[in-house]
């Protein structure tokens, strides 16, 4: 149901027949946009349609917003998320009512399920046509109810600023998470008395609890500074937290050993000899045993999800007491019953729990730890992440990863994945050392993210590398945001390991399903050079394992230019280690001759 000439008359009659004193009237719309930027915001990303164009008129008449128009509101939400990883900041994103906003769903639940800080603003259709199957109508508020940390329905535009500022404020704190704003046409439209945006926000029904109790540290304290075999198991919330400063001084207090997920990857540095690698369902061997037989276990920031401990009562067999900190009370004892829970702020208890060792007079038992790190050190020699290398007739796709690690190691760099076989490959083989610069989808785990990540960081970072490590599977999902690279000028380079195979799919199908490869193989693809042509970038087709190094240089010399570069590798390889579905983690396959 559009909104008549003569409706608009009239609303902006009425709004102008009241005089403020120290009031403005505006338009919903404008009072949006200085929502906006009254929270600092940079950059939304979005695409436009009838239920939102007062708000992309709005855009339009300010400076201070870059809107980046996306080629489908997938990607939009996919770059702010992006963005938000690598920064810390809340990522904006901006589609239109109905299919804009069905569009938008994976890329809402695809940070949701990572706790990503972010504000999705949809248009919807005018307020008196809700409900009546108006064109371009969809439930917003029905849809992203199990996707998001909190959505609204703004039906009055004199609740806009104060529904923006509740918005930013639940997706940051606390636990961080998506919020979608759902405004209708005609509160966009519509002229209020506007006083300014809201310098606080009191929420009775939200309060997230920061400080950790100081009995259950000390108790922490106690159980970590007796333990004979102690374990440090980090995820995610140690980034989003911007706490991996004091992981780091904790662990090096201590001498322990310890892990990050997938999605805690760079929290504490690869290169360090206390790192064990990554754990869980393609974790080291050393990760995974060191998880199943430590006697005391310190988790931060991760929730003990099926890819990181796998059977849960193969996981309990074996008798350890867990300490677990988390800002989300719901994630504790959720899938594995802890003894010491610790709800706050990780940076906080961190801090706390710091303080307390080093005030501490009692001191880990160092024989009982050197003896659990010979244990460690000989699971270590088996050398689980070890491949071909001698392979000069094809590339193989972990030489590809951990050449670009090795050219890009001390560089300003930031490497975005897909989904896929391509993913582990570069969270095993690419040593993070520093937070926020791996960005890829753990929970949800969406195809077709890496190049919009990639674009929403190199629109934050410009001097920055971005690397996007995809296959030609995943890539084509999105692909059609080259052309938005291309307007934007985010060049970004690609990597897309070719195998043919939709790798991950393949792999399973070998493993599980006797070598019955069910529509995992991709019969018509696209020439990615000449593809990567058309959308005005370099496209470069790599065959021969000593052309990977020079071809990484030349897209490195490019700085200014989006680069696809095509590296045709093994279709046979598989990821391993790897802990088939219903196993625990430590009955992992190590390679085909476990096949």
């Amino acid at each position: 149901m559009e909104i008549s000439k003569a409706e608009i008359t009239s609303a902006a009659a009425a709004s102008q027949g009241h005089s403020h004193s120290a009031l403005q009237d505006l338009m919903g719309s404008e009072i949006l946009i200085k929502s906006l930027q009254a929270e600092g915001v940079q950059f939304i990303w979005g695409y436009p349609g009838g239920a939102v164009l007062y708000i992309y008129d709005a855009l339009y008449k300010q400076e201070t917003i870059q809107h980046v128009l996306v080629r489908h509101e997938q990607a939009a939400v996919h770059a702010a998320d992006g963005y938000a990883r690598a920064t810390g900041e809340v990522g904006v994103a901006l589609v239109t009512s109905g299919p804009g906003l069905t569009n938008a769903v994976t890329g809402i639940a695809t940070a949701y399920m990572d706790s990503i800080p972010m504000v999705i603003i949809s248009g919807q259709v005018p307020t008196p046509a809700i409900g009546l199957d108006a064109f371009q109508e969809c439930d917003t508020v029905g849809i992203t109810r199990p996707i998001v940390k909190h959505n609204f329905l703004v039906k009055d535009a004199r609740d806009l600023a104060m529904t923006m500022k509740k918005a930013f404020h639940i997706a940051r704190t606390g636990r961080p998470g998506p919020v979608v704003v759902d405004i209708p046409k005609d509160v966009s439209f519509k002229k209020v008395a506007y006083s300014g945006y809201p310098q606080s926000v009191e929420m009775r029904s939200y309060n997230p609890v920061r400080k950790g109790h100081g009995g259950q540290i000390r108790k922490a304290l106690q159980l970590l500074l007796t333990a004979k075999r102690p374990y440090i198991y980090t995820g995610g919330g140690v980034l989003l937290g911007n706490a991996t400063q004091e992981l780091r001084t904790l662990v090096d207090m201590l001498g322990y050993p310890v892990t990050n997920t997938l999605m805690g990857l760079g929290a504490y540095p690869a290169s360090d000899r206390k790192f064990l690698g990554m754990l869980g369902m393609h974790g080291t061997i050393e990760a995974n045993n060191a998880m199943q037989n430590c006697d005391v276990l310190l988790a931060v920031g991760a929730r003990f999800d099926d890819r990181v401990i796998g059977n849960v009562k193969h996981f309990a067999q074996n008798d350890r007491k867990i300490i677990h900190i988390d800002i989300d009370p719901s994630s504790i004892s959720k899938r594995v019953k802890v003894d010491i829970p610790i709800v706050g702020d990780v940076k906080d208890v961190l801090t706390e729990l710091i303080n307390m060792v080093g005030e501490s007079s009692t001191r880990a038992d160092a024989g009982a730890l050197a003896a659990w790190w010979d244990t460690i050190e000989g699971w270590r020699k088996r050398d689980c992440l070890k491949y071909d290398r001698s392979n000069r007739e094809v590339i193989k796709p972990q030489y590809v990863v951990e050449t670009l690690w090795n050219m890009t190691k001390d560089a300003d760099a930031y490497v975005t994945s897909d989904v896929g076989q391509h993913q582990m490959w570069a969270a095993q083989y690419y040593r993070f050392d520093e937070p926020r610069r791996w960005i890829n989808s753990g929970g949800l785990g969406t195809m077709g993210v890496g190049i919009p990540y990639a674009m929403g960081i190199k629109l934050a970072k410009p001097d920055s590398e971005v690397f996007c490590i995809t296959g030609e599977g995943s890539v084509q999902m999105n692909i059609q945001e080259l052309s938005t690279c291309l307007q934007y000028n985010t060049p970004i380079k690609i990597c897309a390991l070719n195998n043919r195979y939709l790798g991950m799919v393949r792999q399973w199908q070998e493993i599980e399903y006797s070598g019955r490869y069910s529509h995992s193989y991709m019969d018509a693809l696209p020439n990615f050079v000449k593809l990567a042509e058309a959308y005005g970038h370099v496209g470069l087709l790599i065959e021969r394992p000593e052309d990977v190094e020079p071809a990484l240089r030349e897209a490195r010399k490019l700085k200014d230019r989006t680069v696809f570069m095509d590296f045709r590798t093994d279709p046979t390889e598989n990821v391993f280690p790897m802990v088939q579905s219903g196993k625990g983690i430590t009955e992992m396959l190590l390679g085909s001759e476990d096949l």
